[in-house]
């Protein structure tokens, strides 16, 4: 009992806190004036976008929901990791060499016969940089690639190219990754980080996708293979070297002004023992490390396998959910548009996802307006303060979903909440602010909505109650700053 009393206690005071923000206070002369100038530029019809820009990038944000730590890095930052691990990049289908024998090869030739070159010399390279962006980014997609692949496939293709030097470098990107997060006025991030330790086993893929699997025999197996697990040497090595990253990457990270906490992810188009192995994996470094407060699966959705293994992924997280309750889940669910599956595909992602695996949010959840019992969903969604981790700017390039047609209209409406987000900052080359620019560009609103926008990226956060608590405490002072910056600088500009 006396363990139990103050974790209540903790609980109830940021529910009082949170329940003090959400109710709206009388607003003061500054805030007022504030109000009054974000109505200026969002109304006329005509957005004015360089003043939200600036808007934006003053007000105090909270955090980003929904980012991936890998995806956040600029290709820049890969190229400079390159050079710092003495590999190089090949001219001729711009992968990182990173064998020894062929980097030894290369080394021996002479300058002008070399195919592969150092960081360096890309960004000496404007025509091979141009080129090597719209690769590891989807930089000028629009206007100058010369690839033209699919939106979807060059988005979900980047990651293959700079995983080399991405998960060597953590605690450097992580540094980067906050320094840019303060500079913009960012003061958490919950990023999805690292692929969680996995391992295969063939027997059990054979026997879990077996036809007409019922849910006691899919449990069986599932409860089989975890004793199997613990008896596999290189993934409880593994496991053990992810919890000293996390530890060692994050060492100094967290101070007065940013918070970052951490998600293993699972890929979802892997083999069934694969994922299965990287859940437990997650689950089990979510119990035992604080600063890791969640579990994500990821992947491109619209893929065979990610498509044939959803429900079957679902149904083990509702068993591993079982044994590790207080484990907060945030699935990408829904990360779909009509044509890119069968109609049947798109009729219960984001319900499976709350319903059967227990999500506490969801990312993306694009294709709801497609889904049997869409109203139903969204009720339970609303009543349950299940979260949408809306994301713009990838929605509109990988989906092609924007405008009316993007479901945030539909979350607004039924009441769900949701949060503006980033998505993969790194290669979509954006950032934060610019997401509330698209969002107040885009949709009819308010600064006090986009003000609760910036408290409920900490309310829906992972985070501890403490944590909660003295970040919404932290939110305050600095909305209060900002108020006061614009208030003063609006009477200025008027005498």
């Amino acid at each position: 009992m006396t363990k139990i009393f103050p974790k209540l206690m903790m609980a109830l005071a940021v529910a009082a806190a949170c329940n003090a923000h959400a109710q709206k206070a009388a607003p003061n002369a500054n805030e007022q004036a504030t109000s009054r100038h974000f109505a200026s530029l969002v109304s006329g019809g005509q957005p004015k976008s360089a003043e939200l820009t600036l808007f934006f990038t003053m007000m105090p944000k909270g955090g980003d929901l929904h980012h991936h730590y890998s995806g956040a890095i600029y290709a820049e930052q890969f190229l400079q990791w390159v050079d710092k691990q003495g590999y190089c990049v090949r001219k001729n289908n711009y992968q990182i060499e990173t064998d020894a024998g062929k980097l030894a090869m290369e080394r021996a030739a002479s300058p002008a016969t070399r195919t592969c070159i150092s960081g360096e010399a890309v960004m000496l390279d404007n025509t091979m940089l141009a080129e090597l962006l719209q690769r590891w980014g989807t930089k000028d997609f629009y206007n100058h690639s010369g690839q033209q692949t699919p939106p979807d496939r060059t988005f979900f293709d980047t990651f293959g190219y700079f995983n080399a030097v991405a998960s060597t470098n953590t605690a450097d990107g992580l540094r980067t990754l906050k320094q840019r997060a303060i500079n913009e006025n960012v003061s958490y991030i919950e990023t999805v980080f690292e692929l969680a330790p996995f391992t295969a086993n063939a027997d059990f893929d054979k026997a879990v996708l077996a036809p007409n699997l019922d849910s006691a025999a899919l449990n069986a197996q599932l409860e089989a293979l975890l004793p199997v697990l613990d008896k596999d040497a290189g993934w409880t090595g593994w496991l053990d070297a992810y919890k000293k990253n996390v530890d060692t990457s994050s060492a100094g990270i967290d101070d007065e002004q940013f918070t970052m906490r951490y998600q293993p992810f699972v890929l979802r188009f892997l083999s069934p023992s694969q994922v299965f192995s990287s859940m437990v994996s997650a689950f089990r470094l979510a119990r035992e490390n604080p600063k890791v407060v969640g579990v994500n699966i990821v992947g491109q959705e619209s893929t065979y396998v990610s498509m044939r293994d959803y429900k079957l992924h679902m149904q083990m997280f509702k068993f591993l959910k079982a044994k590790y309750p207080d484990v907060k889940l945030s699935l990408h669910a829904g990360e779909l548009a009509l044509g890119m599956v069968p109609p049947e595909g798109l009729q219960s992602h984001i319900a499976d996802a709350i319903g059967v695996a227990g999500a506490s949010r969801v990312g993306h959840g694009m294709d709801i307006a497609h889904e049997s019992g869409a109203l139903a969903t969204m009720k339970a969604m609303r009543e349950r303060g299940i979260a949408v981790e809306v994301n713009l700017t990838s929605n509109d390039f990988i989906l092609g979903i924007k405008g009316d047609a993007h479901p945030v209209t539909l979350y607004r409406k039924y009441g769900v909440p949701f949060v503006i987000s980033t998505d993969d900052a790194g290669v979509s080359r954006n950032n934060l602010a610019n997401e509330y620019v698209l969002f107040a560009s885009r949709y009819p609103t308010s600064y006090a909505e986009v003000k609760k926008l910036s408290y409920d990226s900490i309310r829906y956060s992972f985070l501890a109650a403490a944590d909660k608590q003295r970040l919404l405490k932290a939110l305050d002072g600095k909305f209060a700053r900002f108020e006061a910056d614009v208030a003063s600088s609006l009477h200025k500009a008027s005498h």
